[in-house]
């Protein structure tokens, strides 16, 4: 089985929407687009060229697509996250587009979760979510999230689209990796591991 894997930049609220410029996502109303460029250095700019050389494939919503396609193929040949993104396999879940012309791209025909499922069955190495916040609800709903790489910026926007939002299923999780940048962004590594346990606080339980 494949490992899925989703990155994705939020603020401390779990805000999700428009990371990249003010134009990239004004879904809402929503006018903070761009709020992890004052934050984002060469530290993190390491930490995301060493996630993405390890990808064997991309998966993407429609939106998220549309931006990289516009923007990556543009990319100097010795650009490492140009180069590595650009030559991968990358699969394209959207229910509006009938063609994919960034190079070494596949549509996702019929419906997605069923689609990603059978994507994990095959054979390969990890594939990675960037961004695609509508498709990250549908395979967090789904259960087919093995890992989230979460970069945690020290902002709070108040609204947004959210990275768990209504029909996230509960689920147990284990750190597995933890740094921090000198800008102050939060880099958590997180697996799937299991369900929610429960148990009871208070003095009368000894657990206090």
């Amino acid at each position: 089985m494949r490992k899925l894997t989703v990155t994705t930049f939020v603020s401390l609220d779990g805000v999700m929407q428009g990371p990249g410029g003010p134009d990239e996502d004004r879904d809402g109303g929503f006018e903070h687009g761009g709020w992890t460029v004052p934050h984002f250095d060469q530290h993190l700019m390491g930490v995301m060229t060493a996630l993405v050389e390890r990808g064997d494939a991309l998966l993407l919503g429609r939106r998220t697509y549309e931006i990289f396609a516009a923007a990556w193929p543009l990319a100097p040949a010795d650009d490492p996250i140009g180069a590595k993104l650009n030559s991968m396999p990358k699969y394209v879940a959207s229910r509006t587009l009938d063609r994919v012309a960034w190079q070494n791209s596949t549509l996702l025909a019929g419906d997605a979760a069923e689609a990603v499922a059978e994507l994990k069955r095959g054979g390969g190495g990890e594939i990675q979510v960037h961004g695609s916040g509508n498709l990250v609800q549908t395979l967090v709903e789904h259960d087919l999230v093995d890992e989230f790489h979460l970069l945690v910026f020290p902002v709070l926007l108040g609204s947004g689209k959210r990275l768990f939002a209504e029909g996230t299923i509960p689920a147990g999780l284990r750190l597995v990796d933890s740094a921090t940048s000198g800008s102050g962004v939060i880099e958590a590594t997180y697996e799937r591991q299991g369900k929610v346990e429960y148990g009871e606080m208070g003095p009368e339980t000894g657990n206090w």
